[in-house]
Formats: structure tokens, C-alpha cells, sequence
């Protein structure tokens, strides 16, 4: 079996993805200017260490993420079948 991934700038299909795995939108703390968000990350259970990242809104993750002309590549199947979180942010 090979593993499957995708890339889409479809928002609801994102956030579908992300949910179904446990993750929250979130930036990198520390590199937030303003009123934007910072260095955009997804934080699923047992990534990245609570405080490296804050959890932000959808709505902010978005507004960075289009305005940064960023698409989501995502893998729905690890190569073993299992589901898998891997993701990249990836410019359009």
C-alpha cells in the first residue's frame, strides 16, 4: 500500500482533516506581529511542547494562511495504512 496525500487550499476540507486527528490551529509563540499570528502550526497530542505554541482561532490561522498564498499538503494514510498527521504548509 503506498501512502496518500493530498494539497488543497479548500478551508472546510482542512479543518475537517485537522479535527478528525485531534490537532487545533496554533502559531509558534514569540513570532506574532500585531494583530496577526505568528509562524503557523497545527498541534496534535504529543507534538510539539505546550510551550512553544498557542492555540489561535480558526479564523486567524486562515486569514495567515491566505494571506501568506499558502496551500496544505496533508497525508491521510501512512504507506502501512495507518492515519497518518503528517502535513506541510506549502506556497501556492
Amino acid at each position: 500500500m503506498s501512502s496518500e496525500s493530498q494539497t488543497t487550499t479548500d478551508h472546510d476540507e482542512i479543518r475537517k482533516w485537522v479535527e478528525s486527528n485531534d490537532g487545533q490551529p496554533a502559531s509558534v509563540k514569540g513570532t506574532e506581529g500585531g494583530d496577526t499570528a505568528g509562524v503557523l502550526r497545527i498541534d496534535f497530542p504529543g507534538g510539539a511542547k505546550e510551550d512553544q505554541l498557542e492555540h489561535i482561532s480558526w479564523d486567524d490561522w486562515f486569514e495567515k494562511f491566505d494571506s501568506n498564498n499558502l496551500a496544505f499538503l496533508y497525508q491521510s494514510k501512512k504507506a502501512s495504512g495507518e492515519d497518518s498527521t503528517f502535513f506541510k504548509l506549502v506556497e501556492r
